[in-house]
Protein backbone atom coordinates (compact mmCIF):
# COMPACT_ATOMS: atom_id res chain seq x y z
CA UNK A 1 0.00 0.00 0.00
CA UNK A 2 1.66 3.19 -0.99
CA UNK A 3 -0.36 6.75 -0.07
CA UNK A 4 1.14 10.22 -1.26
CA UNK A 5 0.36 13.48 -0.33
CA UNK A 6 2.26 16.25 -1.69
CA UNK A 7 3.08 18.37 -4.85
CA UNK A 8 2.63 16.69 -7.93
CA UNK A 9 3.98 18.55 -11.08
CA UNK A 10 1.11 18.74 -13.48
CA UNK A 11 1.39 20.87 -16.71
CA UNK A 12 -2.15 22.39 -18.06
CA UNK A 13 -2.61 24.34 -21.18
CA UNK A 14 -5.44 26.55 -22.28
CA UNK A 15 -6.12 24.18 -25.24
CA UNK A 16 -6.52 21.45 -23.17
CA UNK A 17 -9.36 23.20 -20.66
CA UNK A 18 -10.99 25.08 -23.82
CA UNK A 19 -11.30 21.26 -25.23
CA UNK A 20 -13.04 19.93 -21.74
CA UNK A 21 -15.15 22.91 -22.71
CA UNK A 22 -16.61 22.02 -25.81
CA UNK A 23 -14.14 24.19 -27.98
CA UNK A 24 -12.27 23.18 -30.83
CA UNK A 25 -10.33 24.48 -34.20
CA UNK A 26 -13.75 23.72 -35.71
CA UNK A 27 -15.52 26.45 -32.94
CA UNK A 28 -13.46 29.08 -31.64
CA UNK A 29 -13.98 30.01 -27.76
CA UNK A 30 -14.54 33.79 -27.32
CA UNK A 31 -11.96 36.24 -26.02
CA UNK A 32 -13.64 36.66 -22.53
CA UNK A 33 -13.47 32.43 -22.36
CA UNK A 34 -9.84 32.59 -23.48
CA UNK A 35 -9.31 35.06 -21.02
CA UNK A 36 -10.50 33.40 -18.27
CA UNK A 37 -8.76 30.21 -18.74
CA UNK A 38 -5.55 31.77 -18.45
CA UNK A 39 -6.24 34.02 -15.82
CA UNK A 40 -7.93 30.70 -13.94
CA UNK A 41 -4.88 28.55 -14.60
CA UNK A 42 -2.30 30.95 -13.00
CA UNK A 43 -4.18 30.43 -10.04
CA UNK A 44 -5.93 27.48 -9.63
CA UNK A 45 -2.58 25.63 -8.61
CA UNK A 46 -3.17 26.69 -5.06
CA UNK A 47 -6.62 25.12 -5.35
CA UNK A 48 -5.35 21.54 -5.16
CA UNK A 49 -4.32 19.44 -3.33
CA UNK A 50 -3.71 16.55 -5.30
CA UNK A 51 -3.20 13.05 -2.87
CA UNK A 52 -3.57 9.12 -4.13
CA UNK A 53 -3.35 6.42 -3.20
CA UNK A 54 -2.88 2.36 -4.65
CA UNK A 55 -2.39 -0.99 -3.65
CA UNK A 56 -1.51 -4.00 -5.81
CA UNK A 57 -3.05 -7.34 -5.05
CA UNK A 58 -3.15 -10.78 -6.27
CA UNK A 59 -5.57 -12.41 -8.66
CA UNK A 60 -6.93 -15.52 -7.66
CA UNK A 61 -9.16 -16.47 -10.36
CA UNK A 62 -10.75 -15.33 -13.55
CA UNK A 63 -13.96 -16.81 -14.38
CA UNK A 64 -16.62 -15.62 -16.59
CA UNK A 65 -17.33 -12.23 -15.83
CA UNK A 66 -15.84 -12.61 -12.61
CA UNK A 67 -12.57 -11.85 -11.11
CA UNK A 68 -11.35 -12.53 -7.51
CA UNK A 69 -9.09 -10.50 -6.15
CA UNK A 70 -6.92 -10.98 -3.01
CA UNK A 71 -8.38 -9.70 0.53
CA UNK A 72 -10.93 -7.80 -1.41
CA UNK A 73 -14.07 -9.41 -3.10
CA UNK A 74 -15.16 -10.53 -6.59
CA UNK A 75 -15.11 -7.80 -9.72
CA UNK A 76 -18.28 -8.27 -11.60
CA UNK A 77 -18.02 -7.42 -15.58
CA UNK A 78 -17.03 -9.25 -18.80
CA UNK A 79 -14.77 -6.27 -19.97
CA UNK A 80 -12.87 -6.05 -16.69
CA UNK A 81 -12.48 -10.33 -17.15
CA UNK A 82 -11.25 -9.62 -20.09
CA UNK A 83 -8.94 -6.75 -19.54
CA UNK A 84 -7.27 -8.81 -16.47
CA UNK A 85 -7.83 -12.44 -17.62
CA UNK A 86 -3.53 -12.53 -18.86
CA UNK A 87 -2.45 -10.05 -15.94
CA UNK A 88 -1.73 -11.92 -12.53
CA UNK A 89 -2.21 -8.73 -10.06
CA UNK A 90 -4.42 -5.69 -10.31
CA UNK A 91 -3.31 -2.24 -9.01
CA UNK A 92 -5.94 -0.40 -7.50
CA UNK A 93 -6.28 3.26 -6.81
CA UNK A 94 -7.94 6.37 -5.60
CA UNK A 95 -6.92 9.67 -6.39
CA UNK A 96 -8.22 13.38 -5.19
CA UNK A 97 -7.13 16.99 -6.28
CA UNK A 98 -8.72 18.03 -3.02
CA UNK A 99 -12.14 19.68 -1.97
CA UNK A 100 -10.58 23.38 -2.35
CA UNK A 101 -10.92 23.71 -5.72
CA UNK A 102 -14.71 22.67 -5.52
CA UNK A 103 -15.56 25.00 -3.15
CA UNK A 104 -14.84 27.54 -5.13
CA UNK A 105 -17.17 26.55 -8.12
CA UNK A 106 -20.02 26.47 -5.55
CA UNK A 107 -19.04 29.55 -4.40
CA UNK A 108 -18.91 31.48 -8.09
CA UNK A 109 -22.32 29.26 -9.09
CA UNK A 110 -23.93 30.38 -5.93
CA UNK A 111 -22.89 34.57 -7.35
CA UNK A 112 -24.51 33.14 -10.85
CA UNK A 113 -21.08 33.91 -12.27
CA UNK A 114 -21.53 30.38 -14.43
CA UNK A 115 -19.20 31.05 -16.83
CA UNK A 116 -16.07 31.29 -14.46
CA UNK A 117 -17.57 28.37 -12.57
CA UNK A 118 -17.87 26.56 -15.90
CA UNK A 119 -14.25 27.11 -16.58
CA UNK A 120 -12.88 26.15 -13.04
CA UNK A 121 -14.43 23.02 -13.02
CA UNK A 122 -13.16 22.37 -16.15
CA UNK A 123 -9.58 23.20 -14.93
CA UNK A 124 -10.60 20.65 -12.28
CA UNK A 125 -11.65 17.65 -14.40
CA UNK A 126 -8.25 17.88 -16.43
CA UNK A 127 -6.06 18.25 -13.93
CA UNK A 128 -7.63 15.45 -11.91
CA UNK A 129 -7.07 13.45 -15.45
CA UNK A 130 -3.78 14.68 -15.24
CA UNK A 131 -3.22 13.23 -11.89
CA UNK A 132 -4.48 9.86 -13.10
CA UNK A 133 -1.80 9.93 -15.81
CA UNK A 134 0.63 10.22 -13.10
CA UNK A 135 -0.62 7.52 -10.79
CA UNK A 136 -0.46 5.10 -13.61
CA UNK A 137 2.98 6.17 -14.51
CA UNK A 138 3.92 5.56 -11.10
CA UNK A 139 2.24 1.96 -10.94
CA UNK A 140 4.10 1.11 -14.52
CA UNK A 141 7.55 1.79 -13.34
CA UNK A 142 6.65 -0.21 -10.56
CA UNK A 143 5.49 -3.28 -12.93
CA UNK A 144 8.72 -2.63 -15.31
CA UNK A 145 11.27 -2.99 -12.27
CA UNK A 146 9.46 -6.35 -12.80
CA UNK A 147 9.76 -7.10 -16.41
CA UNK A 148 6.14 -6.51 -16.42
CA UNK A 149 3.75 -4.52 -18.44
CA UNK A 150 0.20 -2.96 -17.60
CA UNK A 151 -3.08 -2.73 -18.56
CA UNK A 152 -4.91 0.33 -19.47
CA UNK A 153 -6.62 1.82 -16.45
CA UNK A 154 -10.46 1.38 -15.96
CA UNK A 155 -13.19 2.48 -13.65
CA UNK A 156 -15.95 1.31 -11.76
CA UNK A 157 -19.58 2.89 -14.27
CA UNK A 158 -17.39 2.21 -17.62
CA UNK A 159 -18.86 -0.18 -20.30
CA UNK A 160 -20.92 -3.48 -17.91
CA UNK A 161 -18.96 -2.43 -15.07
CA UNK A 162 -21.63 -1.35 -12.17
CA UNK A 163 -20.91 1.80 -10.38
CA UNK A 164 -21.71 -0.21 -7.67
CA UNK A 165 -18.44 -2.21 -7.51
CA UNK A 166 -16.89 0.89 -6.06
CA UNK A 167 -17.13 -1.01 -2.56
CA UNK A 168 -14.98 -3.62 -4.04
CA UNK A 169 -12.22 -1.38 -5.20
CA UNK A 170 -11.95 0.51 -1.85
CA UNK A 171 -12.44 -2.89 0.34
CA UNK A 172 -8.90 -3.74 -1.70
CA UNK A 173 -7.27 -0.52 -0.34
CA UNK A 174 -8.34 -1.71 3.06
CA UNK A 175 -9.45 1.84 4.48
CA UNK A 176 -6.46 3.62 2.45
CA UNK A 177 -8.14 5.50 -0.58
CA UNK A 178 -7.20 8.80 -0.02
CA UNK A 179 -9.24 10.65 2.06
CA UNK A 180 -12.08 9.93 -0.38
CA UNK A 181 -15.30 8.94 1.00
CA UNK A 182 -17.86 6.99 -0.95
CA UNK A 183 -21.38 7.26 -0.27
CA UNK A 184 -24.48 5.54 0.24
CA UNK A 185 -25.11 6.62 -3.47
CA UNK A 186 -21.22 4.72 -4.45
CA UNK A 187 -20.36 8.41 -5.31
CA UNK A 188 -16.71 10.09 -4.27
CA UNK A 189 -16.62 13.10 -1.80
CA UNK A 190 -14.61 15.30 -2.92
CA UNK A 191 -16.11 14.81 -6.35
CA UNK A 192 -13.11 15.61 -8.44
CA UNK A 193 -11.55 12.04 -7.50
CA UNK A 194 -10.93 9.00 -9.75
CA UNK A 195 -10.97 5.36 -8.57
CA UNK A 196 -10.05 2.14 -10.50
CA UNK A 197 -8.25 -0.62 -11.92
CA UNK A 198 -4.68 -1.15 -13.48
CA UNK A 199 -4.15 -5.10 -14.49
CA UNK A 200 -0.11 -6.08 -13.95
CA UNK A 201 1.13 -8.76 -16.18
CA UNK A 202 3.24 -10.10 -18.86
CA UNK A 203 3.66 -7.80 -22.28
CA UNK A 204 0.59 -7.81 -24.47
CA UNK A 205 -2.08 -6.78 -21.17
CA UNK A 206 -1.37 -3.35 -22.52
CA UNK A 207 -3.36 -4.17 -25.89
CA UNK A 208 -6.92 -4.66 -25.11
CA UNK A 209 -8.57 -1.73 -25.50
CA UNK A 210 -12.57 -2.51 -25.12
CA UNK A 211 -13.56 1.32 -26.40
CA UNK A 212 -12.57 -0.89 -30.55
CA UNK A 213 -15.53 -2.96 -29.86
CA UNK A 214 -18.03 -0.63 -28.18
CA UNK A 215 -21.05 1.28 -30.38
CA UNK A 216 -21.20 4.06 -27.60
CA UNK A 217 -19.81 6.63 -29.67
CA UNK A 218 -20.81 9.34 -27.28
CA UNK A 219 -18.73 7.99 -24.34
CA UNK A 220 -16.94 10.10 -22.34
CA UNK A 221 -14.55 7.41 -21.00
CA UNK A 222 -14.15 6.59 -25.06
CA UNK A 223 -9.80 6.30 -25.36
Amino acid sequence: MLAISNQIGIDIDSQQVLQHIGYSTAREPPARTVSLVDEYLEYSNHLVDAVYSYAIRDIYLVQGPLVVIENAGVFESTVVARLLEQCHQVAVFALTIGEYLEEMIYQLTGKGLVLQATVLDAIGSVTTEKVADFVQDRISEVASAQGLAISRRFCPGYCDWDVSQQKIVFQAMRGDSAGIQLTDGYLMLPRKSISGIIGIGPSGVENYNPCKTCNEVDCLGRR
